[in-house]
């Protein structure tokens, strides 16, 4: 599989979100997922301390067991849960990183990432304290992610000459939601900073399981957010996803290889972490990624879905 960078490390262009281990999925099913997700030849595995209500941590690092050595693995903190407040102070993020650590099964994170920003804690706190877990090596590199192209910026100004910065930032970012192109892409382009786009693939809109006038399948995540999903599953939406799918099909491809290619096209884009619940999906998602669509087919998708 193509590789590209974050910072110092190198990843697959297609990673796997393991947000679902813990929640839709439990630790059997993991296994399978991750097994087929490193056979077929994926690095990245992104993680969070409170996917799963902290299980996901606990079964990526079992399932991983021996061969974590070989991945680039990545894990969060910062979001509040259940008897931790949250929060980028440096006691905090050494606390989180030891639980994160435990769970994970291993002794440093490749790529450690506050989750949220924390408008209490002054950001030149949170990176000299990730700075010194860089040297005390318990952490390769470290990024953000929700953080807007001003916090990107302050950020940058904060880091002291000669130390490590973030190094990647992880937004939402799909062809239906652009909000990343309007400040964060071009921090990204003028700094070198890698993305990670999370929900790619639009919450499933973009897989192509989703049909106007049907019920959303049994078994989906829409069928499971109930009257929440009518949201999601507009007539205009729809008509945006069957249009975009007719693209994809006249170069004989599917709406999801276009979802990851799409957003493969982005120069800052790193590598698109999709979940995945059965390992018939993460055969997919390494197929899309192979995909490199021409300048007509990215023009269609900008005339369907424009910035």
């Amino acid at each position: 599989m193509e590789t590209r960078k974050i910072g110092s490390l190198t990843v697959s262009v297609v990673g796997l979100g393991c947000n679902n281990f813990g929640m839709r999925i439990g630790s059997k099913e993991t296994d399978a997922v991750v097994g087929a997700a490193l056979d077929a030849g994926i690095t990245l595995f992104d993680t969070a301390d409170i996917y799963g209500g902290t299980k996901s941590e606990e079964y990526l690092g079992a399932a991983l067991g021996s061969r974590r050595d070989e991945i680039v693995l990545a894990t969060k903190f910062g979001a509040p849960y259940e008897g931790h407040a949250g929060g980028a102070s440096p006691s905090y993020i050494r606390a989180a990183l030891e639980d994160s650590l435990r769970r994970l099964g291993t002794d440093y994170v490749d790529l450690y990432q506050q989750h949220v920003p924390d408008a209490t804690t002054p950001i030149a706190e949170t990176l000299g304290v990730l700075a010194e877990l860089v040297t005390e090596g318990k952490v390769r590199e470290f990024g953000c992610s929700n953080f807007d192209g001003t916090m990107l910026g302050e950020a940058k100004d904060a880091v002291v000459d000669g130390a490590p910065g973030f190094v990647s930032v992880q937004n939402q970012y799909n062809i239906l939601y652009r909000g990343a192109e309007d400040e964060v892409l071009g921090f990204c382009e003028r700094t070198g900073t890698a993305f990670l786009p999370f929900f790619p693939l639009a919450s499933g809109l973009l897989s192509g399981k989703y049909k106007a006038g049907q019920e959303a399948p049994e078994g989906t995540r829409m069928a499971a957010w109930g009257e929440r999903a009518k949201n999601e599953l507009t007539d205009e939406r729809l008509a945006k996803v069957s249009a975009l799918d007719a693209v994809a099909r006249s170069g004989g491809h599917t709406v999801l290889d276009l979802a990851f290619a799409w957003l493969l096209s982005r120069s800052p884009v790193a590598s698109v972490i999709a979940g995945a619940t059965k390992p018939e999906q993460v055969t997919a998602n390494v197929a899309a990624g192979a995909w490199s669509p021409d300048a007509a087919i990215l023009a269609q998708v900008d005339a369907i879905a424009p910035r």
